[in-house]
């Protein structure tokens, strides 16, 4: 963040993990020190071996020098070296998910996650909202249609406004007690990342923009405290090619009527 926190700039930048290693390990050690801080030392789906999953994308929140990471989230894709993390983190409660997940890899499906942000930029939106967008916006280049997500309660919100509905045939009504049994946990599905039919119009439209102008500077206003924010997105991801993610588990087409 820049000196005066009135006037804070930031990068969001979106990359294949493997392809920028450095920059996956400072996503890693900032997410860590916030879970902690949180006072949750271990997570199921948080163990750092997407660092080396092709079928991963991080969306980092950094200052413009990249020595500072503010925050950010992920975007998996299905058919990766691992399952998704919703798979991991719930499948042990509700085997469905792994059907559902492998239904909606024929035309492309993922996962956002690992979203946080630092003390630092709290009440800004900047490692949730911000980031949460973002990761919608570079679906479409990823070629996968739809998006799931496992949202902590304040984060619901945020994932409602980009059209993900709650996952009622999943767990209690969409929930699960995770990471802790002390921690509600909601399961959210974007169903068209290409016409958002369920998000917020101002929504649709920022994205939609985005999309069509991937690296650009824009002011922003954080929807919580209503102070500035001038971002830097650079959301072109190199070398992907739209199909790479489409039916990955072979599924036999004729079979799914």
């Amino acid at each position: 963040m820049s000196e005066e926190l009135n006037q804070p700039e930031v990068r969001i930048r979106a990359f294949r993990a493997i392809d920028d290693p450095e920059s996956s390990q400072r996503f890693i050690d900032g997410h860590r020190k916030v879970l902690e801080v949180h006072g949750v030392k271990k997570v199921t789906s948080a163990n750092n071996s997407w660092a080396e999953n092709p079928a991963v994308f991080v969306v980092i929140v950094e200052s413009l020098d990249r020595k500072k990471v503010y925050g950010g989230a992920r975007v998996h894709a299905a058919g990766g070296t691992q399952p998704l993390p919703i798979e991991e983190a719930t499948g042990f409660m509700d085997p469905k998910i792994h059907e559902l997940v492998k239904e909606l890899s024929i035309e492309g499906t993922g996962e956002l996650c690992g979203l946080w942000n630092s003390v630092e930029v709290a009440g800004l939106g900047v490692g949730s909202f911000f980031a949460t967008r973002a990761g919608a916006v570079i679906t479409k280049q990823l070629g996968i249609k739809s998006l799931f997500a496992l949202c902590a309660p304040y984060t619901v919100r945020w994932a409602e406004r980009v059209g993900c509905k709650i996952i009622t045939d999943l767990g209690n009504q969409g929930t699960f007690y995770y990471p802790k049994l002390d921690l509600l946990a909601t399961a959210v599905l974007l169903e068209d990342t290409t016409t958002l039919e369920h998000a917020r119009g101002s929504e649709q439209r920022k994205i939609e923009e985005l999309r069509k102008n991937l690296q650009q500077v824009t002011t922003e206003v954080s929807p919580g405290r209503r102070i500035e924010v001038e971002v830097e997105y650079d959301l072109l991801v190199e070398g992907i090619d739209p199909q790479e993610f489409k039916n990955p588990f072979n599924l036999n087409l004729s079979n799914q009527q």
